[in-house]
This record gives C-alpha cells, structure tokens and sequence, in this order.
C-alpha cells in the first residue's frame, strides 16, 4: 500500500492523477509511476470516509501519505485524582480515567519550572508512589515537606481530604479560575498584617508573587475564556510547514509544529482537510476514553483554520464524534482571534524558513553532500557548480525548458535560464534535452572564446556567466536523456562535464551508456541534494510553462481578426487589462485605442461578439 486517498468523485481524483506526467507535482509523478494498480472501496457517508482513510492511513503507513509525526508524545501536567492523596508529575504516553490533564506543553522543563513556582502556594504530593510508601515507613518527611512544597500527607501532617482540597484549589488555578484565588489570598494577607502576624503575611506575598509569575508564563490571548486551537501554514510547491497553538482558559498552554512534505498539488484547504484529520485522529487514539471534558478531551470546542476544508461539514461531525460535544470549525475574520491567527502564521513563516535553510546552510552537509557526490558518480572533482534542465509541456503543446545553477551546493539565482524550444513537436522530451544542451553549451563556447580574447562583462568585471562549465550536468529522466545530452556535448568537443539522468520512479541515478542505473542511499546526503536541484528545475520550468500558456490563451481570443497584429493586440490589451473588458466595451471605445481605426474596432467587436454568442450555443 503506498497512497490512500478519499474523494466524492474517484472518478475525477484519479483522472488528476492520471493526466500528462510531465504536469504532475514531482512527488505525485513518482507515486503514480511507482504505482502497481488501485483499488477502492465505497462507503455510505463522508464521515465514514473519513474515518476510513485515517485508520487506513495508520494501518498501511503509506510511503505517500502526509504523515504528521511527532518524534515522541508532547509532555501534559497530569494529577491523579483517582488515588487517595493525588499527584502531580510531568506525563507522556496514553490518558487514563479519573486522572486530570493540563497541557500540552511543549517542554517538560516548562511543566517542572510551574510546579516549582505554584508548590510554594499549592503543597501537594509529587513522589513517586514507592517513595510516598517509604518516608510514610520511616516516619519523616522528604526534603520537599521540610522546605514548605509539600504538605507531607505521607507523615499525617494533614489528612486526605485536606491534601484533596490542595489539589482542588491547585486544579481551578490551572484551569483558568485565579481571580477568585488571587482576591482570597490578598484579603488574607491583609487580615494577617493586621494582626500584626507578620510573618504570615510575608509568606502570603510571596506566594502571590509566585502566582503572578506563575500566570505570566502563560500569556492571557483572549479574555472570553476560549477553548480552542489555533492552525496555520506557510508552504510552497514542495513543502509545509504547519503550527499549532493550543489555547485553553484564554491562555497559550501549548504549541507545536512540523515541516511536512507535500505529495500532490494542495493548496490551504487541502493541508487543513489532512492536518485535521491525522492529528486529531492521533490525539483521540492518545487520549483514549477520557469523557467529554475541556480539561481532557484530544479536540477543544473550537478550531480555527486559515481555510476551510471541501468537506467542512463531514470534519465538523468527525471532530464533534471524537470530543463528545459539538465542535466549532471556522475561519476567524476579525478580532483577537483573527489576530491570533496572524501571529501564528507569522510563527510558521518563520519555521518553515528556518527549515529550508538549516540543511542548506549547513556547511557540513552540504560538503558531505559535494563528497557524496564525486564518490558515488566517480567524478574526478566535487561538483561545485551543479546545472539542471527540466522540460514541461502539455502535449507538446508551449514546450519550455528551465536550467538551474547550483555553487557550492547553493541555488544561485542570478545563473537560472529558460528556454523555449523550437523543435519539440516531433521529436519529444529527449530531443528537447538535447537542444537546451546544445544552445546553453554553444553559449559556453562563444563565451570562453571572447573570454581569451580579452572579453569581460562591462556589468561586474568578471568573465561572463556562461563562461563556466558545470562539473556535473543534472537531465531530469533516464537513460535516454542521459545518453541524448552526452551525446551533444562529444559532439561540440566538450570532454570535462559530468552527465547523469534523475529518474523520477525511484530516485535512480542514470550515468550515460550504462545499462543498470546508480542507486544512492535514500538517506544520503547526496541523494538530497540531487532531489533539491531537480525540483527547483521543475518548479522553474512549470512557472515558465504556465505564463507562457496563459498569454497565449490570452491572446487568442484575438487571433485571426483582419489587420490585427502582435502590436496592435498588445495595445488593445493594455489598454482594457483584459479579453473580458474588451468584449464589454463599444466600437467607439475600441476605436479610441491609439493605432485601431474604425474599421478595425468594428472587426474586434464583430468577432468578440460572435465568439460569445457561439459560447452560448454550444
């Protein structure tokens, strides 16, 4: 099992899939090349298609799927209210019943710096069973009990009802109930100093002192009480990167994030549809059967998203199924929470940057990478300057290709082409490759000639761009384009330039006239890098694919008219913006147009009008 997917219509999800290849998002295309046959199964509602897809999705761990993980379980303040004198300690792992949980939190430092601060105020029990048993046998207290951060129960110093009523009041604090709390110990304090027991009054103070600091750990975000999380993302064509806050009394009590990679084209509503249903999933399996209540339940009553999922309604009543209680999903537009909302997302911006630089910055593994490289292709050199082309098209129709420029194992910008091919209509992909090579190469040639004639770049004093041949030159496909490029370069003379073809299957490397491909580590360092140029050649020539398409269906509502040309379209274009405003306009408005004359409006009216009526029609 390598993918499962949910649709209303299997029909058109698999017709996505199964479109021109060369289209496809690069991890969609290795799926659907990867694939061996599909299989469905229809259910009754979209709930159960839901549910479906996420056991599904535990079950089989498909090599495809998004997959949310977490490297271990985010730490929660737990108590035990089902023992007779109730604990507080840090917990990971499985909920269980009559226990109280508060968090996540996203460090277990942070739980052990509260209680630290809140066990002056709230000496309650924090050993472990085994040494309550033991100090209770010996008769005195531990260190905590002598220092004032326990109440000793272990030694009868107070009895199981008042140790209960501790934990209580402990319990209402984190939950949000600490005005009431703050007023009675000031009115105490107060009492105290007028009875001149100073010295209670002190320790009153400080524990106030505790409390605050204790509240300002958690910053108050919104002051309606909220119960919710917040989710927002920051991604590109490649990957995401999702935060999470987790808000409960109004306060921040957790948060949480992941850099995943993306397998298809998804766009905000996709990744939240995906999120929503693998975390709270997750969550519910963790939590386990704990009851509906604020405190314990995996899924808060509200959960707020920067886009709505297209199946809103069958994720409301899965969420709701899963809390007990109905849960609230919805888009916040204004206010705190849409504020909030802008915080996070600033927060998953500034992660996801984090993440793309933190491999790529990485001198270490970008030299491993260099050295991986020049082992496994037995290249003479590291390949310091990598060059990529990627061709797109569809159908071979607007045929484009893309070259990238990667230095020291860093995208240099500056050095990306593009190309439109002209001969491709016949002859292919590989023929493609094989010009792009030719023209980019023939470039070279003219370019170090001038060099050793004196030619330097007026611009930056330097030779010019291409004056500097790539040790290694990246073709996306197998061995065809791999043989059609060296084949190119023998033929121009140019000896010292590394050829290899990156198969999209199953990330083979393919080295000219070899018949069996290279296989690297998928954990490779050097793998990475390939993949990482290869995708930024393909995310470079779909741009360039999709601009040029889209001008051409632009511009072609216009072609064919009588005495219109390039100039006069592009005249007529700039000055209405657009096809549909200038089907909107009069053959005055049209002739007004500097360069169009009367009679030449009337035709473009003419035409436009023609062109809309047979749309109505058909």
């Amino acid at each position: 099992m390598i993918y499962v997917g949910k649709a209303k219509s299997l029909r058109s999800r698999l017709n996505s899939y199964f479109a021109d290849l060369t289209q496809l998002h690069p991890r969609t295309r290795q799926m659907v090349t990867t694939a061996g046959s599909v299989e469905w199964t229809v259910v009754a509602t979209e709930v159960e298609a839901l549910q479906l897809e996420y056991n599904w999705i535990k079950e089989f761990d498909p090599r495809f799927n998004v997959r949310y993980r977490d490297d271990k379980s985010y730490p929660v303040l737990a108590v035990t209210l089902n023992e007779e004198y109730p604990r507080l300690h840090v917990y990971r792992g499985p909920r269980r019943k009559g226990v109280r949980y508060f968090g996540p939190y996203a460090h277990a430092w942070a739980i052990r710096e509260t209680l630290d601060l809140l066990l002056r105020v709230f000496p309650a029990r924090t050993c472990s069973g085994g040494v309550f048993k033991r100090h209770g046998q010996m008769g005195r207290p531990c260190l905590l009990g002598y220092i004032g951060k326990c109440s000793a129960p272990c030694v009868g110093k107070v009895s199981a009802d008042e140790h209960r009523d501790i934990v209580e009041d402990f319990c209402d604090f984190l939950a949000g109930k600490t005005d009431h709390m703050m007023k009675r110990l000031e009115k105490e304090m107060n009492a105290a100093s007028s009875d001149l027991e100073f010295e209670r009054a002190a320790r009153l103070r400080d524990d106030l002192a505790a409390m605050r600091r204790a509240m300002e750990k958690q910053a108050v975000v919104l002051g309606d009480g909220t119960d919710a999380d917040v989710v927002a993302f920051a991604h590109d064509d490649l990957q995401a990167a999702v935060q999470v806050f987790h808000v409960r009394g109004g306060r921040v009590r957790g948060q949480r994030g992941w850099v995943i990679d993306k397998i298809e084209d998804m766009d905000e509503a996709d990744l939240v549809d995906q999120f929503l249903l693998q975390f709270y999933g997750d969550q519910a399996d963790l939590a386990g059967d704990v009851g509906p209540e604020a405190d314990t339940s995996p899924v808060p009553r509200e959960v707020l998203v920067p886009a709505l999922p297209e199946d809103e309604d069958a994720m409301a009543d899965l969420l709701t199924e899963l809390r007990g209680s109905r849960v609230q999903l919805r888009v916040p537009q204004r206010g705190d929470k849409r504020a909030l909302m802008e915080t996070l997302e600033r927060n998953a911006k500034e992660a996801f940057t984090q993440h793309k630089l933190r491999r790529a910055g990485d001198l270490t593994a970008r030299s491993a990478a260099l050295q991986e490289l020049q082992d496994s292709l037995g290249l003479d050199t590291a390949p310091l300057r990598i060059e990529c082309i990627d061709i797109s098209h569809i159908q071979g129709s607007d045929v484009v290709a893309s070259l990238v420029v990667f230095e020291d194992a860093l995208p240099r910008k500056s050095e990306y082409r593009r190309f439109a091919i002209k001969d491709a209509a016949t002859e292919g992909d590989v023929a493609s490759i094989a010009e792009v090579v030719r023209r980019r190469f023939h470039r070279y040639l003219q370019e170090t000639r001038e060099e050793q004639r004196g030619g330097i770049d007026p611009e930056t004093g330097r030779p010019k761009k291409f004056a500097y041949p790539p040790n290694l030159l990246v073709v996306d496909g197998a061995g065809p384009q791999a043989n059609a490029a060296a084949d190119v370069l023998a033929s121009m003379g140019i000896q010292d330039v590394a050829v290899i073809g990156l198969a999209k299957r199953l990330e083979e490397v393919w080295l000219p006239a070899d018949p069996e491909p290279t296989i690297l580590s998928r954990t490779s360092e050097g793998l990475y890098l390939l993949q990482r140029v290869r995708d930024e050649a393909h995310r470079f020539a779909i741009t360039y694919h999709r601009q040029k398409r889209s001008k051409r269906m632009t511009t072609s509502a216009l072609d064919g008219i009588p005495g219109l040309g390039q100039s006069r379209k592009a005249a007529l274009l700039k000055h209405f913006g657009s096809v549909k405003r200038l089907r909107q306009a009069s053959v005055d408005d049209i002739s007004g147009v500097p360069g169009i004359g009367a009679q030449t409006a009337a035709l473009v009216h003419r035409a436009l009008a023609a062109e809309t009526d047979n749309g109505r029609t058909s």
